[in-house]
């Protein structure tokens, strides 16, 4: 892989043969089995204005080796996706190094990933941090998950049984809907999320239009191979909870989860979650993978994680300077009362170009 050289190509000018590549090495390496290494991905992506390149790493006899979709922001580089890429990382087969040197160049300064899967080692000068990312098994759906989950996971799951009988009681009907094509639903998604994203001092991923046209684009897109997945919960004319998440094969990941605070006491995010892992074998999904982070309802839930990594790949010190100093920030942020004032300083960071 030394002798690889790297091409970068906009997405919508790969060719069939490198897309036929991307799908091949994707399916004969597992570690790529998440949604967002599917080329569907990356295609909603691009198209919904946020332009996807793609260096592609050929090999000595012209074959493809390796495919990293990226966004180039003036001289840094971050995976297809950003901010919203849960996983990150090439397309390549198992055991394969990577030519990360070779992405610098160009015009281009660094490359940046906060979730990256160590799938190849060439990238472990570069990493900062790692951080569990946690995912439920659930083959065999509800039954097959009890098996495996923590004694907190099987309370909390036996507890959401219950307030959905106590929904049904105070507010009417509970109903589920597993795979929804509603868009006035999805519209009330975006528009919870938002006020929580207000109401915790988050950045606001919606604030872009286009993000809100990649989930509408997604969710039109059908399949089992690769497609948006809108599913809720009412109890009666009530929206208790619902999630906007993508699906690849057996795996769905689990993307934006809302619930209505008015009835956070009945835990509607919990009774989502069940019915999901009851609906799994039926939707053809063995592993819902929950994304990084340190909700408390993850940590109770998992039955596994999988490391993803921060860091940054640079030859500037100042930079990697400045990236070690946000990360710093970021999680005094999770454990301070100041948490919201520090987050707005961890913003002002990111705008700084170098």
């Amino acid at each position: 892989m030394s002798r690889t050289a790297l091409q970068a190509v906009a997405f919508d000018e790969l060719s069939p043969a490198q897309l036929d590549a991307w799908h091949k090495l994707r399916a004969i390496n597992p570690m790529l089995d998440s949604p967002y290494f599917h080329p569907g991905f990356a295609a909603a992506v691009h198209a919904a204005g946020n332009p996807v390149h793609v260096y592609v790493g050929n090999g000595p006899t012209g074959e493809v080796e390796s495919l990293f979709p990226v966004h180039r922001d003036g001289g840094v580089l971050r995976p297809v996706g950003w901010p919203g890429a849960d996983f990150q990382g090439p397309i390549l087969a198992p055991g394969t190094a990577y030519p990360v040197g070779a992405l610098l160049g160009g015009g281009v300064r660094a490359l940046e990933f906060d979730h990256l899967l160590e799938l190849a080692g060439d990238f472990q000068p570069w990493i900062t941090g790692s951080r569990p990312s946690p995912y439920l098994d659930t083959t065999g759906g509800l039954d097959g998950y009890l098996s495996r989950a923590s004694k907190s996971g099987k309370d909390n799951m036996g507890q959401a049984r219950r307030r959905a009988a106590k929904a049904e009681r105070e507010i009417g009907p509970v109903r589920f809907v597993a795979d929804s094509l509603d868009e006035g639903d999805l519209a009330k998604v975006v528009e919870l999320k938002r006020a929580q994203y207000a109401a915790t001092g988050a950045k606001d991923y919606f604030a872009e239009p286009g993000r809100r046209q990649l989930l509408t684009d997604l969710l039109r897109t059908r399949g089992t191979e690769f497609a948006g997945i809108l599913s809720t919960l009412y109890a009666g004319d009530t929206l208790l909870a619902a999630h906007f998440g993508i699906r690849s094969g057996g795996v769905l990941h689990w993307w934006f989860p809302v619930y209505d605070p008015a009835h956070a006491g009945l835990a509607p995010g919990w009774m989502l979650l069940r019915e999901l892992t009851m609906a799994a074998p039926e939707m053809g999904f063995t592993r819902i993978d929950l994304g990084r982070g340190d909700d408390e309802y993850k940590r109770r839930a998992k039955t596994g994680e999988t490391p993803v990594c921060q860091g940054m790949v640079t030859r500037s010190s100042a930079r990697r300077a400045l990236r070690a100093a946000r990360e710093s920030l970021v999680t005094a942020a999770k454990d301070s009362p100041l948490g919201p004032q520090l987050r707005r300083v961890v913003r002002k960071l990111r705008t700084i170009k170098r």
